[in-house]
């Protein structure tokens, strides 16, 4: 099984597509339903050998959840911050300006 790119609180964006995002989550291979898969158009439709994220997505026009290939993803450097609604409920900034998990009190 590959090691995954990226990881948990990193900010990307796709490789094609105008969005970027914040992982929240990753999938070691692909998880989601073949409906969903066949959507994609045959010449851009990712492998299912290879780590999926899913994304606290943002583009121009609004927020929403994706889920992404690893090989459309690269690194966002814009160091812009993520706008999504539920970024602060999941993460919170660090000194540094990386992003990590909040605590979540299971009690």
């Amino acid at each position: 099984m590959r090691t995954a790119k990226f990881s948990i609180g990193q900010v990307v964006k796709h490789r094609i597509y105008p969005f970027r995002g914040v992982i929240f989550d990753v999938d070691p291979t692909f998880a989601n339903t073949d409906d969903w898969w066949e959507a994609i158009p045959e010449d851009v439709r990712p492998r299912k050998d290879q780590p999926f994220y899913h994304l606290l997505a943002e583009n121009a026009e609004t927020e929403y959840i994706a889920y992404v290939s690893e090989q459309n993803l690269v690194e966002d450097d814009t160091g812009e911050p993520i706008r999504h609604p539920q970024f602060d409920e999941i993460f919170e900034e660090q000194a540094d300006g990386s992003y990590r998990p909040r605590d979540v009190d299971m009690h």
